[in-house]
């Protein structure tokens, strides 16, 4: 409603906690199970009556196949009992729109660095649906570095927010670990990854306690290096394209570490930094529903013959 947010209902699959990581096979089942009950609640948290709807917007992609299709296919019978317009948004895109929730939002154009699991961007957003991927991993995101680094240390799944946790306790500059000299503003933690492997291999063979007795310090030394090689590009990219509105995104966007180090970077430098609220930063509707609401405004609807897909165009 004038884009503003009245309700954003999640629902979180613990079921793979079990398995130390997401099962394709088993999101799509959950997601099935959710998605009646979880629209239910989010129709009543708005006040709202299922006929009020203008429109059903949904994630056509990228993703995890299955769970799209669970999507698509609920939105499609969805708007079609209802006979509202469908639209179709770009899960990414939905990440950066996010930031036009509220009243704190950036200018156009701005830098957007969208950090989650899956991707590692820096976005030079010219208008709503105006984007340019102008740097991006060349093999694994940020979020997975930090993902397999909770499971070399033994965390439980989720362990992002356990090294964030972790982190806030330790000596960032305990440990050295080394950043990786990618051309432009593309990234790469895949080296990263094996550094940080070898070094917990080769200290854990000469002291089996390392780990328990050295948890925060290495989580802090690795949180610090990730945030470190994410920020150094961005920094780069916005005193060469002249920006000074940068934002944050993406699941990986709630890690306390990078939040305060670009609030700090922004501070240094004069810009203005635009940091999500949590509820906002991990997959969520709302980033769906903001992004929906702008292409209501052009009238960008699409047919009952749409199709997700797990690799999506920007």
């Amino acid at each position: 409603m004038n884009g503003e947010i009245l309700s954003n209902v999640i629902a979180n699959q613990t079921i793979h906690e079990a398995y130390g990581g997401v099962v394709p096979e088993l999101a799509s089942r959950v997601h099935q199970q959710n998605i009646i009950p979880a629209v239910q609640q989010a129709i009543s948290k708005a006040k709202v009556n299922k006929n009020d709807i203008d429109a059903v917007a949904f994630t056509r992609g990228p993703g995890l196949l299955g769970s799209l299709l669970v999507g698509v296919s609920f939105a499609k019978s969805f708007a079609l009992a209802l006979d509202k317009p469908l639209i179709e948004v770009n899960h990414m895109q939905g990440h950066v729109l996010a930031h036009f929730i509220g009243d704190h939002k950036p200018s156009f154009p701005f830098l957007c660095l969208t950090v989650s699991g899956g991707h590692t961007q820096i976005v030079l957003v010219k208008d709503y649906f105006d984007m340019e991927i102008i740097g991006q991993t060349t093999d694994d995101a940020a979020g997975e570095a930090l993902d397999k680094t909770s499971k070399v240390l033994g965390l439980p799944y989720p362990g992002g927010p356990l090294i964030d946790k972790y982190a806030r306790q330790g000596n960032r500059g305990a440990y050295k670990f080394p950043e990786p000299q990618i051309p432009n503003y593309d990234f790469s933690f895949s080296g990263l990854k094996t550094s940080i492997m070898y070094f917990i291999r080769d200290n854990v063979k000469t002291n089996p306690d390392f780990l328990q007795e050295n948890m925060a310090d290495i989580c802090a030394s690795v949180e610090y290096r990730v945030v470190t090689i994410l920020l150094n590009k961005l920094k780069r990219a916005a005193i060469e394209y002249g920006i000074k509105d940068i934002a944050l995104a993406g699941g990986v966007s709630a890690n306390t570490g990078l939040r305060q180090g670009l609030t700090e970077l922004c501070e240094q430098q004069g810009w203005n930094a635009f940091i999500p609220k949590f509820e906002y930063c991990t997959d969520n509707a709302a980033m769906i529903a903001i992004a929906g609401y702008y292409k209501y405004l052009k009238g960008e609807f699409v047919g009952q013959d749409i199709a997700p897909l797990a690799r999506m165009p920007f």
